[in-house]
């Protein structure tokens, strides 16, 4: 990811943070993607092994995109340090993080 495209994705991850928009953690962003009320993933490279596997098993059976982020970029832009995981519910703001990070491989 360039960092012009970076900074634009980390920045309004920070505002749908703000607007109550952002499921965090590992359990939270597993229910919520097993249960259809995620629209994308995120998983920052600091994330253990089985945290990792966990949310990538479920992003696979529920048809959900997960997206890697640069170690601690992810805690940092949601204001909680040390989270290293993510989602975003079906809506508008996860519609405008996805058409920002299209061209981004998945995980």
């Amino acid at each position: 990811m360039n960092p012009k495209q970076e900074a634009d994705a980390l920045g309004f991850l920070g505002i749908c943070m703000r607007a109550g928009a952002v499921i965090s953690g590992q359990e939270a962003c597993v229910q919520a993607v097993l249960t259809g009320n995620a629209a994308l993933a995120l998983l920052d490279e600091q994330a253990g092994d089985s945290t990792r596997r966990r949310l990538s098993d479920a992003c696979d059976q529920a048809g959900v995109p997960l997206y890697g982020l640069r170690a601690g970029t992810l805690g940092q832009a949601i204001g909680k340090p040390n989270r290293v995981t993510a989602a975003l519910p079906p809506g508008s703001m996860a519609n405008r993080l996805l058409h920002t990070l299209r061209d981004e491989p998945r995980l």
